[in-house]
């Protein structure tokens, strides 16, 4: 089903989609249609920013010293492991 709406658009935003429908050979409409869909497509991507201050917080945390000693982590990973309820793709750790 097509639904006319109304938008409201700068007039540089106007003639890229006017030169890019040219360049096409394709209506107006398909060409916000497409951009919308592509913009969906990475919208749930992190920007560059967010992937930085992320990056940052997890270099930070990999420099603290462990809060405890790896045989209490692998003890308690082992004891995860062994309570799943679902099934698994990889058998359960030897102990």
């Amino acid at each position: 089903m097509v639904k006319k709406v109304t938008y409201t658009l700068d007039d540089e935003t106007v003639e890229r989609i006017r030169r890019v429908s040219a360049r096409l050979g394709k209506p107006q409409s398909y060409v916000v249609r497409e951009a919308i869909r592509d913009y969906e497509a990475r919208s749930d991507k992190l920007s560059d920013e967010e992937r930085d201050r992320m990056l940052a917080v997890l270099d930070r945390i990999m420099k603290e010293p462990p809060t405890r000693p790896q045989s209490e982590v692998d003890a308690e990973l082992r004891e995860l492991r062994k309570n799943r309820r679902w099934g698994r793709l990889h058998p359960a750790d030897p102990e």
